[in-house]
């Protein structure tokens, strides 16, 4: 199944021989306990840091010397090849950089330093092909989290080339894939313009409307500086009241998501293709969401109130607010996402230190903004044109995106494969 075919003179070698010829080395198991590392500072680099042919900087941290040996952690060396044995996709490559100062990891990566005959750059490229990838994620086992052994990676036999021919490869490919890695950044960067632009779509309209005509007045409230003269600023109890009905026969259990609002928990999990573990305690307790309630979480403090998209129940720590009739869902459900509400709602209370829920007494403590009823719709109206168009944008760039990883991907297979001629394509 895996067993990807190759030009004849290609060489098959099970992984562990690549780093144990003229004194390279593979650890499989036998920790190396450095002699001299000491101090506050060492470097600790986890699978977070390996990535699909990359080295992510991000997330390693530093560790003292006494965590260090209780850890058993192994020291990496600036060039060395680390390979994750867990987490998707398992088995992913990449080169450790020189950043200055002492490394160790964990035994969770397995260490090759591989002896001179093989390019270290092609080894990565090859690491990381589609074929080898999935043929990794089959060899993984695990429940809860997936892992390969060192001995069955060790095992894990690869098609190499000679050394001039490696070399050669790898050129080709730093040339090639840097182009699309280049434009893969720049078109995450536009999608990264495109968010902020659409939040300030969304902040300035619920907070500012949409007549540049219009009066302004001093609203009197921190969060929210000037807004039309015509609006009025109130307590949130003028536009909602807390209800703790309890749940009703019948009700379907719901998720309070910051990414899709509230919705029944079956279409949690479908959208999100895993299983949420389900409370089994106080059920009874649980509170009745009507549609186009808001619900507050914990969670409303990084995201703002989610708003409901079905009938059904809600944990009973969460609190359920009932809109009143001067109030557009649409216009209040983007007002409470937006990051100047979240901000404000921030700094109502010390909560976490307290050991407090957030719940209505926390929201009560931040006016909001009353247009009329047609304006609030006006305003909903126009931030959904608004942001359906740079949605539009955002997708396109996306799937964009989406097809420059695949012919990535694909350049690569078909490169270490020996499928291209990299001298012809040079």
């Amino acid at each position: 199944m895996f067993d990807v075919s190759v030009p004849a003179h290609f060489q098959k070698l099970p992984i562990i021989t690549i780093a144990r010829k003229d004194g390279g080395v593979f650890i499989d198991g036998d920790w190396i306990e450095s002699k001299d590392i000491s101090g506050s500072g060492i470097r600790y680099i986890t699978t977070g840091n390996v990535g699909l042919g990359e080295f992510k900087e991000q997330g390693s941290g530093y560790i003292t010397e006494e965590t260090f040996l209780k850890l058993r952690c192994t020291e990496v060396l600036p060039g060395d090849i680390l390979v994750s044995r867990l987490n998707v996709p398992v088995g992913r490559a990449c080169l450790v950089p020189d950043l200055g100062e002492r490394m160790v990891t964990s035994v969770d990566n397995v260490i090759i330093r591989p002896c001179a005959e093989f390019n270290r750059k092609f080894l990565v490229y090859l690491f990381s092909a589609k074929h080898h990838i999935e043929m990794m994620n089959n060899l993984a086992r695990g429940t809860t989290m997936l892992r390969v052994s060192r001995s069955a990676l060790g095992r894990v036999r690869v098609q190499v080339p000679p050394y001039h021919e490696q070399t050669e490869i790898a050129g080709f490919l730093d040339g090639e894939i840097g182009l699309m890695d280049g434009l893969i950044e720049k078109k995450t960067r536009f999608i990264a313009l495109l968010k902020e632009k659409r939040a300030a779509v969304i902040t300035h309209a619920v907070t500012k409307g949409i007549d540049p005509d219009a009066p302004m007045k001093d609203s009197g409230v921190d969060w929210l500086g000037r807004v039309p003269a015509h609006w009025d600023v109130v307590p949130p109890t003028a536009l909602f009241t807390e209800s703790k009905e309890r749940a009703r026969e019948g009700d379907q259990m719901l998720s309070a998501t910051q990414k899709y609002g509230v919705i029944p928990l079956a279409e949690y999990e479908a959208l999100e293709q895993r299983q949420v573990t389900m409370a089994v305690v106080n059920l009874d307790m649980r509170k009745h969401v009507e549609l186009g309630d808001f619900v507050i979480s914990m969670r409303s403090m990084d995201g703002g109130l989610e708003r409901a998209r079905a009938v059904g129940s809600v944990r009973s720590s969460y609190a359920v607010l009932k809109p009143g009739p001067d109030v557009e869902g649409r216009f209040y459900g983007a007002l409470m996402k937006s990051s100047l509400y979240i901000q404000a709602l921030r700094l109502t209370s010390n909560f976490i230190r307290d050991g407090q829920d957030l719940n209505f007494s926390h929201v009560r403590k931040v006016k909001l903004p009353k247009p009329d009823l047609r304006e609030q719709a006006a305003i909903a109206d126009h931030i959904e044109a608004e942001t359906a168009r740079v949605d539009g944008l955002i997708a396109l760039t996306e799937r964009s995106i989406d097809l420059l990883r695949e012919k990535r991907s694909a350049l690569i297979t078909a490169a270490v494969t020996g499928k291209i001629d990299v001298r012809r394509a040079a």
